[in-house]
């Protein structure tokens, strides 16, 4: 597809909303005066990662949005590099070229070699390695004592997903520790996970030295996988491997750390609500769907930008305009969910966005999914007594809008 450049200047027509610090406090309450009031406007958002561009907020618009060819992912992280002055190309040189910014053709070309790679026999498989890796990490939690505070990021949340990519990949964690990298720890602007240059062009450098080790010593994990999968003679190139590798470490491990950490929070400050699932734990799937309804672990889809005018929700969009697809509004539309700020783990919330819609639905839903449902479940069965540390405190949230991530998770687990 020939895209048209985007424009040198957001707002020249429309006037842009600045978005304050305190978005990540109270990110709700703005979504849902932007619904009431329209649906589409401009923003920027303040903060270390500016972010800026049209936000769609509504349901069906998001919806849509997702699924429209008009509005375009290829070139769209360079061009927005460009826009606001950043360094063009993204860290790694190249790292960023995998299929979540890439359009059709060539993005279903992308898509379909690395589900040859990436099955549902795969990610069933990894079940008893993921439940392993549970154990051990609630195993070491389990001897503190009753008074002390445990941080369920640092300790649960976040080396759980990094130890299932690393057996998902085939690595040794010892070999290749630099891939572990959460996206609020490092500046710059990366992307999606947000990782500085000088950490991804690490990355680069272990991910090529990886993928060389599998190339002489395949394995049955899903990097040998990638760099055999083939039709007709087509093969992932050397770059697009690496490319896929990093979106896998970055983005994949990203989406689960929110996902359980956001569902421990509501759960342990819903008392109610865990109540209910502790006495019927075949609630966990619903649970997990209502946790990615209601806080979505991505906020802001990826960035798309309109090669066409677009409407959107009564709103035209010109060409060459930067689009921001809110799924967190879209997710709390009262137009879909009934009460929608309200957690209930009995409702049916299948229609959430959390994992997007169209041609880049996450390929990593089923993945994401399976580590949450294990890890509430093995959470709630092995400390009945866990308890946030501070109930009087407010959460503390990423600063960065595109995530919906806790900083730490201090609870008491008796």
């Amino acid at each position: 597809m020939q895209l048209s450049e985007p424009s040198d200047e957001i707002g020249n027509e429309t006037e842009t909303e600045m978005v304050g610090d305190s978005f990540a406090r109270h990110p709700h309450d703005v979504y849902r005066r932007w619904r009431e009031e329209g649906g589409v406007r401009k923003v920027r958002f303040a903060g270390a990662a500016p972010l800026a561009g049209w936000v769609v907020t509504g349901h069906a618009a998001c919806r849509a949005a997702l699924a429209d060819p008009r509005l375009s992912k290829d070139g769209a992280t360079e061009a927005y590099a460009r826009h606001e002055g950043l360094p063009v190309g993204g860290p790694g040189g190249g790292l960023t070229s995998h299929m979540l910014n890439s359009d059709p053709p060539r993005h279903t070309r992308l898509r379909r070699l690395v589900q040859q790679a990436f099955t549902q026999r795969r990610v069933a498989d990894l079940r008893p390695r993921i439940e392993a890796h549970v154990t051990t990490l609630l195993d070491a939690l389990d001897g503190t004592d009753e008074g002390d505070e445990v941080d369920l990021i640092a300790r649960f949340a976040l080396p759980l997903p990094l130890a299932v990519i690393f057996d998902l990949l085939g690595a040794d964690p010892a070999a290749h520790g630099i891939l572990q990298v959460r996206g609020h720890t490092v500046s710059g602007d990366g992307g999606d996970g947000e990782v500085s240059v000088p950490t991804a062009e690490a990355m680069l450098e272990r991910l090529r030295a990886l993928i060389a080790e599998k190339r002489a010593r395949p394995g049955d994990d899903l990097l040998s996988a990638l760099l055999t999968a083939g039709d007709g003679g087509d093969r992932l190139t050397g770059q697009e491997v690496t490319s896929m590798a990093f979106l896998l470490v970055i983005a994949g491990h990203q989406t689960t750390v929110n996902l359980v950490a956001n569902g421990l929070l509501a759960l342990l400050a819903h008392p109610a609500q865990l109540a209910a699932v502790r006495a019927d734990p075949s609630l966990i799937p619903s649970l997990t769907d209502e946790v990615l309804r209601h806080e979505s672990p991505f906020a802001l889809a990826s960035l798309r930008y309109t090669t066409e005018p677009v409407t959107i929700d009564g709103t035209t969009i010109p060409a060459g305009e930067f689009v921001q697809i809110a799924l967190a509004a879209a997710n709390r539309d009262p137009e879909v969910f009934a009460d929608p700020d309200r957690f209930d783990v009995t409702r049916d919330a299948s229609q959430h966005l959390a994992f997007g819609h169209g041609v880049h639905h996450c390929l990593g839903a089923p993945l994401a999914r399976l580590q949450a449902e294990i890890a509430f479940a093995h959470v709630l069965r092995r400390f009945p007594g866990l308890r946030l540390a501070h109930p009087e405190r407010t959460a503390e949230w990423q600063d960065n809008p595109r995530h919906r991530g806790l900083l730490t998770l201090p609870v008491r687990l008796r």
